[in-house]
């Protein structure tokens, strides 16, 4: 028999709005920011697949609440990849920025961005083609959103600014897996920002269509994300304009500054 050497990355939903995401080769897999164990447990199960790996983007419960109850379940040898802090329970192994590392079941290659903001010890894994994955991916956790981004709980507009950077460098074809299916939402918002964007207007009736047939809007795509969302789009006219506006400022200097002001604008959207 011929093992299946593709990588496949299937959503498992857990809380109201979570997606714990699966990276598996038909036998073994990682599962990214298990907030939940009960969901991932029943999903290896159905599916017969061996967990070898947890990746962990930040310390939020949502996102780290089934680790423990995992290595409970499937061993304590599993390794526990997470950001620097003592707030990650099992972590193993620190990540930090520029940092790569391999695993060889299921075979994936991953490099480590730190981008802060929405903590301030927020990292984002990123894989970049090799022979069993097509498009590039990252795993962006709360940082990123579909048409949105992460509320600053304890970073700055400036920080959460230059993370996005580092997105925005990443090739246009590369996949984004966000761990909330926030998206229609956050349409909602990025058409008061941009409510002349044709891609934008375009893209909310996509999503629509696919959440009323309760599809997930993800993975998006680091392209697609520079045509619809606002917080990727701080040097474009019309998203500068509306952010001048709305804070009564006669000049907002940098793609930080425009930043700041339609966070704050979405905080109480």
């Amino acid at each position: 028999m011929v093992k299946n050497t593709l990588l496949h990355v299937w959503p498992i939903p857990a809380f109201e709005d979570n997606y714990i995401w699966c990276i598996h080769d038909g036998d073994c897999a990682l599962v990214v920011d298990p907030g939940d164990a009960s969901p991932v447990l029943r999903y290896l199960e159905q599916e017969k697949l061996t967990l070898t790996g947890i990746l962990i983007t930040h310390h939020h419960a949502d996102h780290t609440g089934g680790i423990l109850q995992l290595l409970k379940s499937l061993g304590s040898s599993i390794p526990v990849y997470g950001p620097i802090g003592n707030n990650i329970p099992g972590r193993t192994q620190v990540a930090i920025e520029g940092d790569k590392f391999e695993i060889s079941a299921p075979r994936i290659s991953f490099e480590v961005h730190e981008v802060p903001g929405h903590t301030l010890s927020h990292i984002a894994y990123f894989a970049n083609m090799q022979a069993n994955v097509v498009e590039p991916m990252l795993f962006c956790g709360d940082t990123l959103f579909a048409s949105g981004c992460g509320r600053l709980f304890e970073g700055t507009p400036t920080q959460m600014s230059q993370s996005l950077a580092k997105f925005i460098a990443l090739p246009k074809n590369t996949l984004v897996y966000c761990t909330h299916e926030y998206t229609l939402s956050n349409i909602r918002f990025a058409l008061a920002v941009e409510p002349n964007n044709a891609n934008l207007i375009t893209w909310a009736q996509t999503a629509k269509a696919l959440r009323a047939q309760n599809l997930p809007t993800l993975p998006t795509t680091i392209g697609q994300e520079l045509q619809v969302n606002p917080f990727m789009r701080c040097d474009q006219k019309e998203v500068i304009e509306s952010a001048l506006e709305v804070s009564g400022e006669k000049s907002l200097p940098s793609p930080a500054h425009v930043l700041a002001v339609i966070r704050a604008w979405k905080d109480r959207f």
